[in-house]
């Protein structure tokens, strides 16, 4: 074989060894990569000196190394993309994570607040007005949202001095007091006339199981605002039962929250009444259902998920005014 055939087979050779070892280099991704496949071609016949080949200078190896270039040149571009791919998965992972830690930070944070109350939450209610419970303006604030609907039914959880001005407000209608003090419902027995009853009620639930009673109220169907009042005082924990059948049976206009006292760990809490007080809200007809003390932890978080923040339409002082729309195909209130 003359010599320039072997130096043309020789560069040959070189190309598509080159092109081989490139292309498996870029799909094992090794720097590396075994000889036993460059072996495996023909061997060739020793090459001679370079300056015997009267081709050597025709055919310059220049064309093979800036094949190489150019083949190497794509590899490092097509990985670079993967990088910048996996780059950008693993960031929208990251950002997915967070957010969700974020979540269930905020979530637990709420929920670990309202297990572990702290004594402030419970304080006792300040003399700020005198002997009065309601400032002049609150006072005012509740007075016109009865008089907007009077003659009208009244329902009030509580039993304060205050309060006994409402009757002559809604002149001509049912006004009903739920009183859990004995001795209050003795002091305020003769100053109440013909068309206002007063019951006493009893809780049994603290304001200290305020999480544990939300918590059920949320993972149990049986205390769904939509329920009957048979199924809620049968299943449902936060549900008040032993209710006369007559604040059952009413449909109820007005339905105010100022009691029990809720001012304690130990004492009486509110959850039961503003719960209560969702509850026989859609069965009326648009009822208000105004709360006191909104300042409080129990009284805030239980309105808003009784309630339903959606469903506040004004506020004065520590009182907020919800107005609920009825529920239709709600199940007839019954006694259980």
């Amino acid at each position: 074989m003359t010599a320039p055939t072997v130096s043309i087979l020789q560069i040959t050779a070189t190309i598509i060894n080159s092109f081989i070892f490139t292309q498996f280099n870029k799909i094992f991704r090794f720097k590396n990569f075994p000889l036993f496949i460059l072996l495996s071609l023909p061997k060739m016949p020793p090459q001679e000196p370079a300056s015997n080949s009267p081709l050597f200078h025709t055919m310059s190896s220049k064309p093979t190394l800036n094949l190489t270039k150019t083949i190497q040149k794509s590899s490092l571009t097509m990985s670079l993309t993967k990088r910048k791919l996996i780059l950008i998965l693993i960031f929208i992972l990251v950002s997915a994570s967070l957010a969700r830690v974020l979540r269930i930070t905020i979530t637990t944070s709420y929920f670990k607040n309202l297990e572990q109350v702290s004594s402030a939450s419970y304080n006792t209610r300040p003399d700020t007005f005198g002997d009065k419970i309601l400032s002049d303006k609150e006072l005012q604030f509740l007075s016109y949202i009865i008089l907007q609907k009077f003659p009208c039914n009244l329902l009030v959880f509580g039993l304060e001095d205050q309060y006994l001005k409402l009757p002559a407000i809604n002149e001509g209608g049912k006004t009903v007091f739920l009183e859990d003090k004995p001795e209050k419902l003795i002091e305020m027995m003769g100053n109440v006339n013909g068309s206002t009853r007063v019951f006493r009620i009893r809780y049994k639930t603290s304001a200290k199981e305020a999480y544990k009673l939300l918590k059920h109220a949320r993972t149990h169907s049986s205390c769904s605002l939509r329920s009957g009042i048979r199924t809620l005082t049968a299943k449902c924990k936060i549900a008040l039962t032993g209710l006369p059948k007559e604040v059952l049976k009413t449909k109820w206009d007005v339905i105010v929250v100022d009691g029990p006292g809720g001012d304690g760990p130990e004492s009486p809490g509110r959850m039961g009444a503003i719960y209560m007080a969702g509850v026989l809200a859609r069965a009326g007809n648009g009822t208000n259902v105004v709360v006191h003390d909104v300042d409080r932890m129990i009284e805030k978080w239980f309105s808003w998920e009784f309630l339903s923040e959606k469903n506040l339409v004004s506020s004065k002082g520590k009182f907020w005014n919800f107005k609920i729309a009825q529920k239709k195909n709600l199940v007839s209130l019954k006694q259980v």
